[in-house]
């Protein structure tokens, strides 16, 4: 008799076919005549002259990849410079630089908390956050989302160290999280706060400092924060910031960080640039938000379904899976590139369009990126 060990592969396969949820790679090319609405390039800096130049010359000086963990031969000059700008920049005392926005939340979670210790977690947040908790070993609350007197609720359970995380805007509706809530919860219970900026940073905040930045708490007693390199800043990689003590114990036991190869000069160096370029053009911030607003207005005018926008990501519902992949799929075809979000990525079930507002969109591609959503929504 024949053995596979993974016939049940196949069983699964056909789950996800029947469910309309199968996932396929789509290479792209290095040019494509799409108006393209579902990256996350918000401020439109990933091919700016200046940021791919910065990427170069930092490959052509440091070498194509760091070579090894930042603990052993895998931290520059360049990583230093920053995570000092970055610090600087969304006013906190501290950075430190990861291999990806994923790695930063899974070192902060897991270094930060432990055995006996909470985590109280919005049902909203990112799958990274999702997977800090599970590799964490502590306790963890998933509460309501964006209800600060869930989490009150929650760290009243518990006594001892706790640790509050949320993202700062979600990722699938593009809502705000109640910062100034969370935080008087966290300072009244004695518990940290971890906000997720990934989507705040470059488009929230005065020049696009970040939520946090925005809500005044940048840099505030027992609040830290992580964010990617790989949005609005066009590049890739991810950061901690917070006290310094705080970065010093992720140095010393974050694995996702001790263990990992440290992120390439050229993405360091591309990010530099493009942090350099926002302090120049802090317009670009300003220019993203209302990017955002204008597309869900017309979204919503032309009789579509639409969230409004708290910062650069437009949520569009769609009727079932199959229809959101259909309706996806049509837009491509109609010269459009919109994100499709289905189950198990969408914590409610519903499935969605997302489309992301960039700086740099006219108000022309602005009309033709929504007639052409319009024309090719499916029938309820």
């Amino acid at each position: 008799m024949s053995f596979d060990p993974f016939d049940w592969i196949d069983e699964e396969a056909r789950r996800r076919a029947d469910a309309g949820l199968v996932r396929t790679l789509r290479p792209r090319p290095a040019a494509s005549g799409l108006l393209d609405l579902a990256s996350n390039d918000y401020l439109g800096l990933t091919r700016h002259p200046d940021v791919t130049a910065a990427a170069a010359e930092a490959a052509r000086r440091w070498g194509a990849g760091a070579t090894g963990s930042r603990l052993v031969t895998g931290s520059t000059a360049l990583h230093a410079e920053l995570e000092g700008e970055l610090a600087e920049f969304c006013g906190f005392e501290a950075a430190l630089v990861l291999s990806s926005g994923y790695a930063a939340n899974l070192a902060a979670v897991t270094a930060l908390t432990g055995h006996g210790s909470l985590i109280v977690s919005d049902a909203g947040n990112h799958a990274s956050i999702v997977d800090g908790c599970r590799l964490s070993r502590a306790g963890t609350a998933v509460v309501a989302h964006a209800d600060p007197d869930a989490v009150r609720k929650a760290l009243r359970s518990h006594e001892g160290r706790a640790l509050a995380v949320t993202d700062s805007v979600f990722s699938v509706d593009g809502d705000a999280a109640p910062l100034p809530g969370l935080a008087d919860v966290c300072r009244t219970e004695g518990a940290a706060l971890l906000v997720d900026d990934a989507h705040g940073l470059g488009v929230l905040g005065e020049g696009g400092r970040g939520a946090l930045a925005a809500a005044g708490l940048a840099g505030g007693e027992g609040i830290v924060t992580t964010l990617t390199l790989s949005k609005s800043l066009g590049s890739q990689g991810g950061a901690v910031l917070g006290p310094a003590r705080v970065i010093e114990h992720l140095v010393n036991t974050a694995r996702t960080f001790i263990f990992d190869t440290g992120l390439a000069p050229a993405a360091a160096g591309a990010a530099l640039e493009s942090l350099r370029l926002l302090r120049r053009e802090p317009e670009r911030a300003g220019r993203a938000r209302t990017v955002a607003t204008a597309l869900y207005e017309q979204l919503t005018a032309a009789g579509l379904t639409a969230v409004r926008p708290d910062a650069a990501v437009v949520s569009v519902r769609a009727p079932s899976a199959d229809a959101a992949v259909r309706w996806a799929a049509d837009c491509r075809t109609a010269g459009v590139a919109v994100g499709c979000f289905r189950p198990p990525s969408v914590p409610d079930g519903v499935s969605r369009l997302r489309l992301t507002a960039r700086a740099d969109l006219t108000e022309e591609q602005i009309v033709t990126a929504v007639s052409i959503v319009r024309r090719t929504a499916p029938v309820s």
